[in-house]
Parts: C-alpha cells; sequence; structure tokens
C-alpha cells in the first residue's frame, strides 16, 4: 500500500461547507504522539525509507453546529509547506455530515511510508464513536488525478480501502465519483507494518537499549584496540629481534671471512 497526495474529502469537488465560513481556524495541535515509521525497502518512485521517528498532533474543538478534530505531522529536523502533512476532520450537526479538509488535498511528506491512511484512519474512527449515522456526501472526483494511471490507481486504492465507493461513468476512467457514504461503513484501519504508535516508556526503553547497545560497542572497540596495540608491540619486538640476528648474522660471516683470509 502506497501513500497518496489524495485525502477523502479533497477528491469530492463539493462546495457547501466552503462557502460558509468555518470557525477555529487558529486552532492548532494541543495532544502530541511519537510515532515510529518503520524502515521499508527503497522504493523505486520513492526512494529510500530508513527507520524515521515523527510526531502526531491533534485538537478537537466542538460546539453546538459544528466538530472539528485538526490533525497533524511534523518531522524533526525537517520543514514542511503549510498545506503538508495536515488533515482536518468537519462535523456538521445540521446536516448531520462530516466532510474532510483542508481543500487542497491531503499531501504527504515523507510519502510512501503509511501516514495518509494513518490521518485518513484517526479522522474515521474519531467520527464514527459518535456520529456513525451521519453521512459523507457523493461527489465528482477530480479529473486531472486520472490523467495518470499509477496517480488514479492509487487514490482510488485509497478511497477504497477506506470504504468508500469509487465509480466510473466511462471506460477510460476519466469521469470518476464516489458515492454517498455513512460515517458507520468507513473503516478505521492503516498499515500497522509501517506505523506504529510508540509510548513515552516504550520510547525510554528504545534509548535506554541504545545507550546499552553503544556501551557493548564502545567494550568491544576498546578491546579491539587494545589488541592491535598488543599487536603493535609484538611486531616491534619480532623487528628489533629480527634486525639483531641479521646484524649478528652479517658480523658472523664478516669473521668467517676476516679467518679465512688472515689464515
Amino acid at each position: 500500500m502506497t501513500d497518496t497526495q489524495i485525502s477523502p474529502d479533497t477528491v469530492l469537488e463539493t462546495t457547501a461547507t466552503e462557502a460558509v465560513e468555518l470557525p477555529w481556524s487558529d486552532v492548532t495541535a494541543e495532544h502530541h504522539k511519537m510515532l515510529r515509521l518503520a524502515p521499508l525497502k527503497t522504493d523505486r518512485a520513492t526512494g529510500g525509507r530508513p527507520l524515521r521517528f515523527v510526531e502526531f498532533g491533534y485538537a478537537e474543538r466542538n460546539n453546538k453546529e459544528r466538530s472539528l478534530l485538526r490533525m497533524s505531522i511534523s518531522l524533526p529536523g525537517q520543514r514542511v509547506r503549510k498545506e503538508q502533512n495536515h488533515l482536518d476532520v468537519w462535523v456538521d450537526h445540521e446536516t448531520r455530515s462530516v466532510h474532510f479538509g483542508p481543500a487542497s488535498g491531503l499531501q504527504i511528506e515523507p510519502m510512501n511510508r503509511g501516514i495518509g491512511r494513518f490521518l485518513a484512519a484517526q479522522g474515521i474512527t474519531w467520527a464514527k464513536k459518535k456520529w456513525s449515522s451521519y453521512t459523507v456526501d457523493g461527489a465528482d472526483l477530480n479529473n486531472k488525478d486520472a490523467l495518470n494511471e499509477d496517480t488514479r490507481l492509487r487514490r482510488d486504492h485509497f478511497l477504497r480501502v477506506h470504504g468508500f465507493d469509487v465509480v466510473y461513468a466511462d471506460a477510460q476512467h476519466l469521469k470518476g465519483s464516489v458515492k454517498t457514504v455513512k460515517v458507520g461503513d468507513l473503516l478505521g484501519d492503516w498499515n500497522a507494518e509501517k506505523l506504529q504508535f510508540v509510548e513515552i516508556l516504550e520510547a525510554a526503553q528504545m534509548l535506554q537499549q541504545a545507550e546499552q547497545n553503544l556501551a557493548e560497542q564502545e567494550v568491544k572497540l576498546q578491546q579491539q584496540e587494545e589488541k592491535v596495540s598488543k599487536y603493535k608491540r609484538e611486531d616491534t619486538g619480532l623487528r628489533f629481534t629480527i634486525s639483531c640476528l641479521v646484524a649478528f648474522a652479517v658480523f658472523q660471516a664478516g669473521l668467517l671471512i676476516w679467518i679465512a683470509t688472515h689464515r
């Protein structure tokens, strides 16, 4: 499963909620958890995928008209654009509907690490707890995403794996749409082999284990250095012995030549 640059809602060209000025524009993440991105084989499209740790942040707001779950992914030591690694789940209690944002799409960095499915799963799970009878309205999919076959397949798989029904009105798979679906019918799963929560105690144990491994490596390195020093000392002693033997042999040969020539 590869991540997609497209969220379930950004491919739905809905405008009703966008016409209304939404509250809570200044809300930022208030709760934070650590995520472990498992090391994976190098991908031909996205490159290397080493072990990595990122931060999952979220905040929740509620009033009589709406509810909001705002989520983000932060990358230690790396900046991303404002529109990247961000997903909102909006609940409209008057229309009894749920929609996803931002309108610019779910843009993930790094790609192909399971983050897109994880964010969508968190939002779906949150909405299903209280508003499973609400609906996500069906709408047309963005045609430009169908111009590239690989992009279209990844988008459709992303939607279907979360419970959205993707249909096409043409054989060329250009005029796609998703059907209206009950929130309770959506699937809040992600690929746990790619991405896992890391609790504080677990993180501390990992650091402790890493420090222990480092200490063991330092002991092994010191032992190897002592062996090298020992071999160097022995080598110096052997060189001195050989030099003495060579000098003695030369002296002995010279002495024998002198005796032979002075008889």
